[in-house]
């Protein structure tokens, strides 16, 4: 049953994106897919959940979601009361923040948006909006033109930081010059590999399965029913598989004296 449901995910996902390094070009950057076997893994969740408590809940709300909802990953409220209750004191409030929409503005130049249903509003022609996430978390760089001292490969000129720098380590990225193909005299700027500046906490491998963590949790956040609605539509596709050989087999006694 397992697999089947997880075959629908993967169906369902849209997951379009490549595997491996992204390119920028003219057609926007190729997005990596996010593994979506994780929708699955409660372990994963709750990894995830942990993360956008402590690394995205600063700054960025999610006001259509309440903490007790994370019961429906495997939490008790004890649990979540310990270790993700830090901007209120109830298990049944929503998960906002205490950041001054004006202040906000000033610092950042615009409101955090709120990330209730980011995974969602993200998806696009080039992947699902686990894919884009997914590859935008894995693709930032240090860039010294910005403000910030932090680029991305996916959201060029991006104006947050990385907030997960010390998981990851700081990066640069390598560009090379190619010739444009249809004017030779001019030179486009193609993306090539990233070099470790400075080591993270995280390696590489660990770093992408804690991402993966993180979206697996926003894109659970954005429908938290999705995995029990999948589960329902395999028991509903099995009751009409077995009704049609039950009514095929009833038709074929009804008329079977007809001449």
């Amino acid at each position: 049953m397992k697999k089947i449901a997880l075959s629908l995910l993967a169906a369902l996902s849209l997951s379009i994106g490549s595997v491996g390094a992204v390119n920028a070009n003219e057609g926007g950057p190729h997005l990596d897919t996010f593994p979506v076997e994780k929708m699955s893994d409660m372990g994963a969740l709750q990894n995830g959940a942990k993360l956008f408590v402590n690394y995205c809940l600063n700054c960025h709300s999610a006001a259509y979601m309440r903490y007790n909802r994370m019961k429906d990953i495997g939490l008790t409220d004890d649990q979540i009361k310990k270790n993700l209750l830090f901007a209120t004191e109830k298990v049944g409030d929503t998960m906002k923040v205490s950041l001054d929409p004006k202040q906000a503005k000033e610092w950042f130049g615009a409101q955090p948006p709120d990330l209730s249903v980011i995974a969602r509003s993200r998806a696009g022609a080039g992947g699902s909006g686990a894919d884009y996430l997914y590859t935008y978390l894995r693709t930032y760089y240090r860039d010294d033109t910005k403000a910030t001292g932090w680029n991305n490969i996916a959201f060029p000129d991006v104006a947050m930081p990385n907030v997960l720098w010390e998981l990851q380590g700081q990066r640069k990225a390598v560009y090379v010059e190619e010739k444009d193909h249809h004017d030779p005299s001019k030179v486009t700027h193609r993306f090539e590999r990233f070099e470790q500046v400075t080591p993270g906490k995280l390696d590489e491998h660990a770093y992408d399965q804690a991402v993966g963590d993180l979206v697996a949790y926003l894109q659970w956040m954005g429908e938290p029913a999705q995995g029990k609605r999948v589960q329902i539509g395999v028991w509903v596709l099995m009751f009409l598989g077995v009704l049609t050989v039950f009514t095929w087999r009833l038709n074929a006694a009804y008329w079977k004296d007809v001449k």
